[in-house]
């Protein structure tokens, strides 16, 4: 494993890197400079959980070129890191290259978080699960961990949602379940959250709107009805079974 040097810039464990919504590297309070093709293998390298080849690497970040002319954009890039690159960002082997294990990365750091918690702390925020994985990015490498975590925020959303609606704290409760909504409006269970806080504060017509809001969109975008549990849930505020 590759160490920072003592003249270096970058002290061990400070470099950061963000995913979240945007690509950002920073060290301290610094923001470091890179250059798009840098960004892209930075997350490349983060994205992949395991060492890779340069040829895998290249492969991956440049599709389109020839393997000769990939593997020469991938020593240039590597070159034009921030303080060059072994030992600070990337570290090199006989195996191939890999992000050092300093690096701290707000993807990882937010769904261990999330995944290591039955209960949600102060720590984890409605912007921060906002936000997707590089949205605007469209490489496959990107998409299938943009999806990934959109699963996760979309959970702890929800739970963020019962533990303030079981705490009475409708309001906060109210904001987690529709910035769910908001991110995903198929997610039926999102919606039936925004019903039972409606119940909670005793505003049935709210409730009944939004039912009906979904039980349209799930017609008109899936060809589907609610579900027997989201029925069951508004039958009692019409007095009678809902409508399929």
């Amino acid at each position: 494993m590759g160490s920072i040097s003592a003249a270096s810039p970058y002290p061990a464990g400070a470099v950061r890197m963000r995913l979240l919504g945007r690509f950002e590297l920073s060290s301290g309070n610094r923001l470091l400079p890179v250059k798009p093709s840098g960004e892209r293998l930075l997350a490349y390298l983060a994205l992949t959980p395991d060492t890779v080849t340069r040829q895998e690497a290249a492969a991956a970040l440049w599709p389109d070129c020839p393997d000769v002319r990939a593997a020469a954009n991938l020593r240039s890039v590597l070159w034009r890191l921030p303080g060059r690159y072994d030992g600070i960002l990337v570290r090199s082997h006989r195996r191939g290259i890999a992000l050092m294990p300093d690096v701290r990365i707000d993807v990882n750091e937010i769904s261990g978080q999330l995944s290591h918690r039955s209960a949600l702390s102060g720590d984890v925020s409605i912007p921060m699960l906002r936000q997707d994985v590089l949205p605007d990015w469209p490489e496959h490498w990107v998409v299938a961990t943009r999806e990934w975590f959109r699963q996760i925020r979309l959970r702890a959303l929800e739970k963020l949602c019962d533990q303030d609606r079981a705490a009475g704290r409708l309001d906060s409760a109210m904001t987690a379940a529709l910035t769910a909504v908001t991110c995903d409006p198929l997610r039926e269970s999102a919606h039936r959250r925004l019903v039972l806080i409606h119940i909670s504060e005793g505003n049935f017509a709210e409730a009944l709107r939004q039912y009906h809001l979904y039980q349209q969109l799930a017609r008109s975008e899936l060809g589907l009805p609610p579900s027997p549990q989201f029925r069951k849930l508004i039958s009692p505020l019409l007095g009678r079974p809902a409508d399929v």
